[in-house]
């Protein structure tokens, strides 16, 4: 995914509604760090399944069983088709109170994986719960993050706010707060508060070189605002501010927080 986008393809295609719903409650932020950085994702059947002994099964949590799946590829969603048409992965399952297996639920599944390039159609799970129940909701949701993350300009990652900075306007109340952001790969990424006396703040935020005071605010449930929603800090860092008078370094506090609350929380479901 990113880092290697160019070979990486999104499969089209209308998806079968006969299948169970998704499960509850997966958020956009859950789909969002699921497939993010997920060489592979795809919709499989699974045949059969078979509990490993636990003495073959190293960094086995307590109170859980690991289970050896074997599948069949139903439709790749995203990633290089190197995963072929059997597929083999092992899952960690929690035990019931009496420490017996649940039973699995029937219908496909979405895997998010890798592949081993040794071991034709051997998957790795990404995460612990990185096989997921499909259903066509879950898919359609899927393939909309899936693009936006695949997108040439997609927002890069943010590892959180490196300047921050407050310019007073020569009028009471007017003002511009600029929030330099640190991110993973180096490319720039940046807030703009703007107030102006008489009316309602606006802030902007731009991931390129330009500064575009005019813009707005990213929709939920976007890319760009998972970025932010779920990964600036919760309090701007002493160490950010740039400005040279406490009255400036308070306003810049301000601001941000009025970007916090206006983004919201991040909902995650997952444990």
């Amino acid at each position: 995914m990113p880092g290697n986008r160019e070979s990486v393809a999104i499969a089209a295609g209308p998806a079968s509604a006969a299948q169970p719903a998704p499960p509850p409650g997966l958020t956009y932020a859950d789909l969002a760090d699921l497939a993010d950085g997920t060489p592979v994702v795809l919709r499989a059947k699974p045949r059969g399944a078979t509990r490993v002994e636990a003495e073959r099964a190293p960094g086995l949590r307590p109170g859980h069983a690991r289970l050896y799946i074997e599948a069949r590829t139903v439709a790749l969603i995203a990633g290089p088709d190197q995963a072929g048409d059997s597929l083999r992965y092992l899952i960690d399952v929690p035990l019931d109170a009496k420490g017996k297996l649940p039973k699995r639920a029937k219908g496909d599944v979405v895997l998010f994986a890798r592949t081993n390039p040794a071991r034709p159609g051997e998957l790795q799970l990404v995460a612990p719960d990185g096989e997921v129940a499909w259903s066509a909701e879950l898919e359609t949701r899927l393939k909309g993050v899936l693009a936006a993350l695949l997108a040439p300009d997609a927002p890069p990652r943010i590892g959180g706010v490196r300047e921050a900075i407050h310019v007073s306007g020569t009028l009471a109340g007017e003002g511009e707060t600029q929030l330099f952001l640190a991110t993973a790969d180096g490319e720039p990424a940046s807030i703009s508060v703007v107030r102006r006396p008489g009316a309602s703040p606006r802030w902007s935020v731009s991931f390129s070189e330009v500064l575009d005071a005019r813009g707005e605010p990213p929709a939920p449930e976007t890319l760009e605002w998972y970025r932010l929603a779920c990964f600036l800090p919760p309090r701007l860092p002493a160490q950010a501010h740039v400005s040279a008078s406490a009255a400036d370094r308070t306003q810049a506090e301000a601001d941000y927080r009025l970007v916090l609350a206006a983004l919201g929380p991040c909902p995650r479901s997952r444990g």
